[in-house]
């Protein structure tokens, strides 16, 4: 190309750097046609192809436009320089720099992609489950855990290039990294646990917990700690290594919620009235809404009552529903018990005295 331009411009012969003026003309003409191609091409795919496509259409080709929207300009100009250089005569250690350069940003770049890859397809899992609070929880976690493996795997592989011998610094980071980790044990003993929960989801955003005597709503699962919000209003926060060591009650998998009453009823009261007791209770928590009965006896004749058992579930409980149903039964036993004449037993002691 050199020499056609100064054949057809009539340039002067001198050399630069062992290159003419039209040698160096032609290079830079060279690497701005690469440089706008390039950046033509990824407008026409990131922008008008990324328009167009809808979840509808195939995995591949949205990932193809959103891989194709984060490619960075730096990478044009990298190989617009590459190309320029192989039209010039220049010496041959210049040749291996904008070489090692050039696979350098390739590096770099295959490690944005790769990245941006891993949050697609984690975000699009999200979409598929639509509101899952199990993927809304540990997305963060899988993909930080998936970034470090991948920055890792690009330096070691561009140290590789750049001419270091990466057995002997891996066997170096090897005892350094024994060092490290007992010196960090706390916090990678969080970050364990933090993919541990985000992979086996023993709860999820939303869930109420119960974490030795810590009670609230599960608000944000992170790298170090999980963080709840408490039914007075404080905000707890909890090492997630230390969740893990725990006994966990998670009320938010629970399909029933149970209550179970001891009704205290007088020793005085008729034999017919303490047996239609029973079918009484019953028939109380059968008529509420989202409530299924499991039993009512006479279980214990007590010291100074007669203790009856109600045992009965809440079904999808939500926030205060299981109070709410035990309000509505409480004061239809109040009535009911009112209307029969029937006596509620109080803690009583006869003290005797003697002269």
């Amino acid at each position: 190309m050199g020499d056609f331009l100064q054949g057809v411009l009539g340039l002067p012969e001198r050399p630069y750097f062992g290159n003419g003026i039209a040698d160096w003309l032609g290079a830079a003409l060279l690497a701005g046609a690469v440089w706008s191609l390039l950046s033509l091409v990824k407008r026409v795919v990131a922008s008008r192809l990324g328009r167009r496509l809808t979840p509808a259409h195939p995995a591949p080709l949205r990932l193809l436009a959103h891989l194709a929207a984060t490619t960075r300009q730096i990478l044009f100009a990298g190989l617009a320089l590459y190309a320029a250089q192989t039209q010039l005569e220049l010496p041959e250690r210049i040749h291996a720099a904008v070489a090692t350069g050039l696979l350098l940003l390739l590096l770099l770049q295959a490690g944005l992609w790769a990245g941006q890859a891993v949050r697609f397809y984690l975000e699009g899992k999200e979409r598929e489950r639509g509101p899952d609070q199990a993927i809304a929880g540990s997305l963060d976690i899988i993909n930080f855990v998936a970034l470090i493996l991948i920055w890792s795997l690009v330096g070691l592989v561009a140290l590789e290039n750049l001419g270091v011998n990466i057995t002997a610094l891996l066997a170096g980071l090897g005892v350094g990294g024994v060092a490290v980790a007992l010196a960090l044990q706390n916090i990678l003993g969080d970050l364990f646990a933090s993919l541990s929960i985000a992979l086996d989801k023993p709860f999820v955003i939303g869930d109420t917990l119960t974490i030795d005597t810590f009670t609230g709503t599960v608000q944000h699962i992170g790298i170090k700690t999980t963080r709840l919000r408490s039914e007075t209003g404080e905000q707890i926060i909890l090492s997630n290594a230390d969740i893990l060591k725990s006994r966990v009650r998670n009320f938010g998998r629970a399909d029933e919620q149970r209550s179970l009453a001891t009704v205290r009823i007088a020793y005085a009261t008729p034999i017919e009235k303490l047996e239609a007791i029973p079918a009484l209770l019953e028939g109380i928590v059968r008529a509420q809404a989202n409530a299924r009965f499991e039993r009512c006896h006479l279980r214990t004749l007590g010291d100074s009552a007669l203790l009856f058992e109600l045992s009965y579930f809440v079904r999808r409980p939500a926030a205060n529903s299981l109070y709410d149903l035990q309000h509505a039964v409480n004061l239809r036993i109040l009535d009911e018990f009112r209307r029969l004449g029937v006596d509620f037993a109080y803690p009583t002691q006869a003290v005797v005295l003697r002269s």
